[in-house]
């Protein structure tokens, strides 16, 4: 028999996650280590939970897998009942069975099988405990078939400066057995100055894994540079069948990656598969279901708009419907992806992109090879929301603005990307009536990067980022200062984009805002001191224009960014991003064919290699952990 999944428990994971393993009745199981519980007599728990309920419809949808097995370890006496849901959630009995042991400490072994052809358009199955005496329960799912491809997954977790969390998550992996025997190597793709090797519980991990871990260490070249070098080093093992991406700032809950290995090696052609992410601060909270890009206007979001942000504790298998739906998937988010080498082989590396965008265009580019994209569910990890971060306004913004256009470039299929440009143009506006000056600079600059063609690209990948960091420095509301107060805490929520002024309203107000910005001097006691203080949530897009001086608490309340209202650089951006909008969209179709001619080769392994050789610390930069 072959394991699918394991049945889990928290052991790793951030605190108040039990919800995501088990719903109990009346009574919470007892966790005894990763893979076993101790559940009281009287109690009734269910394991229709995000991670212990098995997803039937995908397995069905994507592997020549027919009939899938519970199979159980039980100590003292109970009942269990065995369900399966359909689309549209409705819960049906499968099975029903009871168990007991006369010596308290024997266990029994129990089994149940599922077939999965009810499970075409959606559903899983999951089981219920009732012990009459207290009982310990461990299991996986498993299934009579051999895998169609073999050979075990290339880990690359890239990094910058994070040292604590890669710690960790090396900590996680060497403590789980069954992931470790997926795994062919652990390549931590190091591109910072804070060394994850010259921290203190390094030595005992290298000691641990031996050879399975390796350091490689590179000048920063983003996200898609770790990410490809770790591509790379998949292409180069003949053990490994696929490379799995792991961002750096998360906590892995380490059947995830078992999972993810297992599922891609049983479906019928190779196939991406991706993870959940789960908010690190909110951590029963999904961001959302699954990722798609929206042909309307080329700008990436949920599939499924009712999952994003929905908490699991409160809403789980048995109570939202959409959870046992199928739902299309464009991409997988990089913060936990599997790529078969095949279709490494088939569609080439990472865009040389540095951040942002490289995981969309990645599976749209595996679209255009026939290759599916599949978010697999009770596979996840939890990430650092980007709600706590400031890339929209900070220097990221410049990687947001180029790689969306090249991706629409590459890949948009309605002339100039439908309603993408007039998106940008309104959004560049937007942030110049909201005093983001710096942002608003540096995604024009975007733009001409884009009109001088993909020829930099590669080049661009150590240069780019000095660069920007470099042009803040002209720009006031680019600094952010310590308020001195301790963080406070925010809600899952806060954060999340609000609605503001729309149709004749939104018209009416961005003419009486621009009116305002040209004609209306800025008071002198306004550059010399902030006129009032604004909290993350109060700092809409629909409130800045109205001020000419405030600070702005970043969410957490421990630092404020001063914006201050400057006429002379609102015009002269806005002028120039106009002419850099209308410029694009006469030449589109000409940057088009450009990208699309030259992409092949940009993302190929020899010139990723090219740019790896030259970015290369030294000549031992890659090194084995038993080394």
């Amino acid at each position: 028999m072959q394991t699918l999944q394991h049945l889990v428990f928290p052991t790793n994971g951030p605190p108040g996650v039990l919800p995501l393993y088990v719903v109990p009745g009346n009574s919470e199981p007892t966790v005894e280590s990763a893979y076993e519980a101790t559940l009281v007599a009287g109690s009734h728990v269910s394991f229709g939970s995000y991670f212990n309920a098995f997803p039937a419809s995908v397995w069905r949808q994507h592997t020549a897998v027919d009939t899938v097995t519970l199979a159980l370890t039980l100590t003292g006496s109970g009942e269990i009942t065995l369900y399966g849901s359909d689309a549209s959630g409705r819960a049906t009995e499968l099975a029903s069975s009871s168990w007991q042991n006369s010596v308290r400490t024997a266990a029994a072994h129990l089994s149940l099988d599922v077939a999965l052809e009810g499970f075409n358009s959606g559903g899983w199955c999951w089981f219920e405990l009732q012990p009459i005496s207290t009982c310990t329960v461990s299991g996986s799912w498993v299934v009579d078939q051999d895998p169609l491809r073999t050979g075990n997954v290339t880990l690359g977790i890239t990094t910058v400066n994070k040292p604590d969390f890669c710690i960790r998550t090396l900590q996680t992996l060497c403590a789980s057995p069954t992931t470790r025997a997926v795994v062919d190597t652990v390549c931590v793709i190091d591109q910072g100055t804070d060394r994850v090797a010259d921290q203190e519980p390094y030595k005992e991990l290298a000691e641990a894994f031996g050879p399975q871990l390796r350091i490689i260490n590179q000048e920063n070249l983003g996200g898609s540079g770790g990410f490809a070098r770790a591509a790379s080093e998949a292409l180069l093992s003949p053990r490994s069948n696929g490379v799995l991406f792991l961002d750096d700032d998360v906590r892995i809950e380490a059947d995830s990656i078992f999972r993810a290995h297992r599922f891609a090696s049983y479906c019928h052609e190779p196939t991406i598969v991706g993870g959940h992410m789960l908010d690190l601060r909110h951590p029963t909270v999904l961001h959302s279901w699954s990722e798609i890009v929206d042909e309307a206007n080329f700008m990436w979001g949920p599939a499924v708009p009712e999952a994003e942000r929905h908490d699991l504790a409160g809403g789980g298998l048995t109570q939202e419907s959409w959870l046992h739906h199928s739902s299309r998937t464009d991409y997988n988010g990089w913060w936990m992806c599997l790529i078969p080498t095949d279709v490494l082989d088939k569609a080439g590396l990472p865009a040389p992109f540095f951040i942002k965008w490289d995981d969309a265009e990645y599976g749209l580019r595996a679209i255009s090879h026939d290759v599916a994209t599949v978010t697999m569910p009770g596979v996840a990890l939890w990430h650092v929301s980007w709600l706590d971060k400031n890339d929209s306004v900070d220097w990221q913004a410049y990687f947001h603005a180029r790689n969306r256009l090249i991706t629409a470039l590459l890949h948009a299929e309605r002339p100039r990307g439908g309603f993408l440009l007039r998106d940008t143009g309104r959004l560049h506006l937007k942030l110049l009536l909201s005093m983001e000056y710096y942002a608003v600079s540096i995604r024009n600059r975007a733009l001409v990067d884009v009109l001088n063609g993909p020829g930099t690209l590669h080049r661009s990948l150590s240069q780019a980022l000095p660069s920007l960091r470099a042009a803040a420095d002209g720009y006031v509301e680019s600094t952010s200062r310590p308020t001195g107060r301790p963080p406070r805490e925010v809600d899952a929520d806060d954060g999340v984009t609000q609605a503001g002024p729309s149709g004749l309203t939104l018209a009416r107000f961005t003419l009486r805002a621009v009116a305002r910005q040209l004609l209306r001097p800025v008071p002198r006691r306004a550059t010399r001191k902030p006129q009032q203080t604004l909290k993350h949530t109060e700092a809409h897009w629909s409130v800045l224009p109205w001020h000419d001086s405030v600070l702005v608490e970043s969410r957490d309340g421990t630092t404020v960014r001063w914006l201050r209202r400057d006429r002379r650089a609102f015009v002269s951006l806005w002028v120039q991003s106009l002419v850099l909008h209308r410029r694009i969209a006469r030449r589109w179709p000409r940057l088009r064919q450009l990208y699309r001619q030259e992409f092949p080769e940009m993302t190929s392994p020899s010139v990723w290699r090219g740019t790896f050789a030259a970015g290369d610390e030294s000549p031992s930069a890659s090194q084995s952990a038993s080394e």
